[in-house]
């Protein structure tokens, strides 16, 4: 695959998310986070035309004290983005966290439009580390490290009884088809079926108590890896958009004790991509990407293409059906990749790494 792709640094901005809300309009969000480090915490909208094209339009700076915006889900059809920002850390000891936000581009502006509580009160040190859309678009799914929480769009009403994961598991992504809801965790795949009445909120509001639980219908346990020496955990979970029979997995190996004390290769902790059958929950191929784990994982819109970061500084494309390379960028970044993203038509692909750093690559 023959590409162009260009750096583009930002000052005093290091990334943390991103997500575009047409085909040229990129919304970032970044900042210094809750410490007194200087850096303000911001959302920033760019105009993006080609890899060489990126121009600031406007920025949107978060109240003091405010976190960083971890996580973002655009959606399009609305022009909005649903980020994870946790509140002051009074707030959070006082259990006012709103952590689940919504904001707007309105002629070329980045607008607040409401805001939910998601997390644990009074956990200060949690954040919203997932944000995702059903196909639908007004359902999203938002979690910290042990809870998540099914919510309509726009209102950001709970659909469901919050979702919770125990012992030494950890919630790192999720991923929807039409039908179904998977909650990705470091140790397996928790399968919900969504309920019909889901994708529309309910007239009035219900109270906590009277919503009803989503049906865990199946657990599906990490595969077993080539060579794999030491145990593998989920790091992201995506549905092919169009072949819900298809779903892709990012798995990172962590070196046995035996392994890690010599020095051979086998201690390293690669990283694998897996793409399975969801009639069967069986692997149909399984491709190595590195030497060391994948950071973040997207799947294009037109369902062509794989993405990915590692913590190796570098980011990748490999082809969707075959999980063959498409495109290998070495050192994109000086610090590991925190966000990936294709824009709507799939011919724009954006990496941002805390490096104050973003990396345009144009998909022919």
């Amino acid at each position: 695959m023959r590409t162009k792709h260009s750096t583009h640094p930002i000052p005093s901005f290091p990334i943390y998310s991103a997500a575009f809300v047409s085909p040229n309009e990129l919304v970032l969000g970044g900042g210094g986070g809750s410490t007194k480090s200087g850096i303000k915490n911001k959302l920033r909208l760019y105009r993006v035309e080609s890899e060489k094209s990126f121009e600031l339009v406007n920025e949107l700076e978060l109240l003091s004290g405010e976190d960083v915006p971890m996580s973002m889900a655009a959606h399009i059809e609305t022009k909005s983005v649903v980020c994870g920002i946790n509140s002051s850390l009074d707030q959070l000891q006082t259990g006012e966290n709103l952590n689940c936000r919504i904001y707007g581009v309105d002629d070329n502006e980045l607008e607040f439009t409401t805001s939910q509580g998601t997390l644990a009160a009074g956990d200060t040190e949690d954040y919203q580390k997932v944000t995702v859309f059903a196909p639908t678009g007004d359902v999203l799914l938002v979690a910290g490290s042990h809870d998540a929480s099914l919510l309509s769009y726009p209102s950001l009403v709970r659909l469901a009884s919050d979702l919770h994961v125990d012992g030494k598991a950890e919630i790192y992504d999720a991923t929807f088809s039409s039908t179904q809801l998977i909650l990705v965790t470091t140790l397996s795949l928790l399968i919900y079926a969504l309920p019909p009445s889901s994708s529309q909120e309910k007239k009035g509001k219900q109270k906590e108590s009277a919503l009803s639980a989503l049906e865990l219908v199946q657990t599906i346990d990490r595969p077993k890896l080539p060579g794999e020496e030491g145990p593998s955990t989920f790091r992201a979970a995506k549905f092919h958009p169009t072949d819900p029979q298809t779903l892709y997995t990012i798995s990172n190996t962590t070196p046995s004790p035996r392994s890690r004390s010599s020095s051979s290769k086998s201690s390293t902790r690669k990283a694998y991509v897996c793409k399975w059958n969801t009639k069967t929950w069986k692997v149909t191929k399984v491709r190595k990407v590195g030497e060391k784990g994948i950071t973040v994982f997207s799947i294009s819109p037109d369902g062509k293409m794989l993405a990915y970061g590692s913590s190796d500084l570098s980011i990748g494309i490999l082809d969707a059906q075959t999980l063959a390379p498409l495109l290998t960028i070495l050192r994109a970044h000086e610090f590991p990749p925190t966000t990936i993203a294709f824009n709507p038509t799939s011919n724009l692909l954006i990496s941002g790494s805390a490096d104050n750093s973003v990396r345009i690559v144009e998909v022919p």
